[in-house]
């Protein structure tokens, strides 16, 4: 058995775009967040 060519630049490439995918994950949430907060400061500020 021979060693597995470029394993680990593999498992960093993997490992990083893991990172990558989390991070836009938590983006999108994030985002979602603060526009649910706009929606009900807005719709409080209207009702008063």
């Amino acid at each position: 058995m021979s060693k597995q060519k470029n394993g680990e630049n593999k498992a960093k490439h993997t490992k990083l775009l893991n990172q990558k995918r989390s991070k836009k994950k938590l983006q999108k949430e994030e985002h979602k967040r603060r526009l649910k907060e706009i929606a009900r400061l807005a719709a409080e500020k209207t009702k008063d």
